[in-house]
């Protein structure tokens, strides 16, 4: 079986949309039905998508605290497959704190979001929820951060992965 279109998307950052809030909403709604047995703190929308004026990828990343990531990824697979969601394995997604799911807009093509689920309790819940809240209160940290984006869009646009590492390092600074 070959990968789906949207596994190889390049990275492309464009200007904010204030539908990613409205389709963030909606989302959240329709996972917290599908995800509701197993909820600890809720469906949360994180990411640059999750601030107002933040350019970003055009994908809406939320993040679920749950009893337990991999048993819940497995419980819940059909339940999520059903609302349209792809679930990458954990060996494909090379971050063990998490289970990770990606629904693909109409075409297939493209992802319009990500799903993470968190343990709850896990520390990368309150770091994801702190960054997201900063890049809300402080414009000059939100601006450095687009900046950083922009460039690393330009660098790593064929290399999902890459760009992702390279951000770490800023969002590490900024928490500390």
């Amino acid at each position: 079986m070959s990968d789906p279109p949207w596994a190889h998307e390049p990275v492309e950052v464009v200007p904010h949309d204030p539908r990613w809030i409205t389709a963030a909403l909606a989302e959240r709604e329709s996972l917290a039905a599908v995800l509701g047995p197993w909820l600890v703190d809720g469906v949360e929308h994180v990411g640059s998508t999750a601030v107002p004026g933040l350019a970003a990828k055009p994908i809406v990343d939320l993040m679920a605290s749950v009893t337990d990531a991999a048993a819940v990824a497995a419980e819940a697979a059909s339940r999520l497959a059903a609302a349209g969601w792809h679930f990458v394995p954990p060996e494909l997604d090379g971050r063990p704190w998490r289970r990770f799911f990606v629904k693909p807009d109409a075409t297939g093509r493209r992802r319009a979001a990500h799903l993470h689920l968190v343990a709850s309790g896990h520390p990368r819940w309150a770091d994801q929820l702190a960054f997201r809240d900063l890049l809300r209160r402080d414009g000059n940290v939100a601006e450095r951060y687009e900046q950083l984006k922009l460039g690393l869009a330009k660098r790593h646009g064929h290399d999902r992965e890459a760009y992702s590492r390279a951000k770490g390092e800023f969002i590490a600074r900024a928490l500390a």
